[in-house]
């Protein structure tokens, strides 16, 4: 067996490569007692004093390098922020290696660089290390960039993705799959006259506004495999159910035509400026309102509740039920 683009896409493919070959061949996978490897959140914790040092990484592989709404640069920062930021920690800083094709444009690197700073600067994080390698023509794509974020968060505090209970209620930041739907419409070149772009963004304020309220209980940034693969993935690892209600979920209309002609469900596409997140009931409102406060966050909406049921459901419009499953891949491959 060899490795294909589904390995790489989130859903269940790439959840069995990691699994069966990746986190058994590792010993240690955790520090000190913290969150480690085979806990498999979006990030790592490691406990030091009164405080728990949050760390995570990210190897970006997007194609186009340049789409509407961001570049590599910017997506390479968020996409890491935001993985420590869902874990409940206060982004500090990341890493920045990049491996670089032979002949590559200055002038575009200068560009990634100066998107990546900006990004950063949203979210008050700095670029403290870095790496630098370059490779001939023939042996990867224009640029690969990979990114590791560090945060701080008080010790037993981290927000765990799985960390759901049955009458919570489930949020969800703002509108999905604006990103994969966008770059894919661009990508192909289909042309449609519409102002759909990426939602890539720092989502920390989002985050921050939702703990100073005080119910969340779990927390993930839907990106590859979307809302049905982060969904799923939060149910399974609380043993719980969740029901969500199909009207309630935000989708732009330009998302759902684009969707509808390519025959690709929008809730199985990526996002790089959303968080999901379960919150206490009695809290919820409260949430919603306080998310709806930050510039990223004014589309938010709650989209269901968690269950004692063994399923992710959706209930529609006419009051029937389907099953929401985690999809194989991201149907739409190298957005991130």
């Amino acid at each position: 067996m060899k490795i294909g683009m589904s390995h790489g896409a989130g859903g269940e493919v790439m959840s069995t490569l990691i699994n069966e070959t990746i986190i058994n061949n590792l010993s240690k996978k955790s520090v000190n007692g913290g969150i480690g490897l085979d806990a498999l959140d979006d990030g790592a914790t490691i406990p030091i004093g009164d405080y728990e040092i949050v760390i995570t990484t990210d190897g970006h592989t997007i194609n186009p390098l340049f789409f509407p709404g961001g570049d590599i640069g910017r997506i390479s920062a968020a996409g890491t922020i935001n993985d420590v930021a869902v874990m409940g920690a206060k982004p500090l800083a990341i890493t920045n290696a990049m491996i670089i094709k032979e002949g590559f444009n200055i002038d575009n690197l200068d560009k990634i660089m100066k998107s990546m700073d900006e990004t950063c600067q949203e979210a008050d994080v700095a670029v403290i290390a870095g790496d630098t390698k370059v490779m001939e023509q023939d042996k990867i794509d224009e640029i690969v960039v990979v990114t590791t974020g560090i945060g701080i968060v008080e010790k037993g505090k981290a927000i765990k993705d799985s960390g759901l209970e049955v009458g919570d209620k489930i949020i969800i930041s703002g509108s999905i799959g604006d990103h994969g739907m966008s770059l894919m419409s661009f990508r192909e070149g289909f042309g449609f006259d519409t102002d759909l772009k990426s939602d890539v963004a720092p989502v920390w304020g989002i985050v921050e506004k939702a703990l100073e309220v005080g119910g969340v209980t779990a927390m993930k940034d839907p990106t590859r495999g979307g809302l049905a693969n982060a969904i799923n993935e939060m149910a399974n690892k609380a043993n719980v159910g969740i029901l969500l209600q199909d009207n309630a979920i935000p989708v732009k209309k330009e998302v759902k035509a684009v969707s509808d002609m390519l025959g690709i469900d929008p809730y199985e596409v990526a996002n790089e400026g959303k968080v999901l997140m379960g919150v206490k009931p009695d809290l919820a409102d409260e949430t919603l309102n306080a998310i709806k406060q930050d510039k990223y966050g004014k589309e938010a909406a709650i989209i269901g509740e968690v269950t004692n049921d063994n399923h992710v459901l959706i209930e529609t419009p006419v009051g029937g039920q389907r099953i929401l499953e985690a999809p194989i891949a991201d149907p739409v491959p190298r957005v991130c």
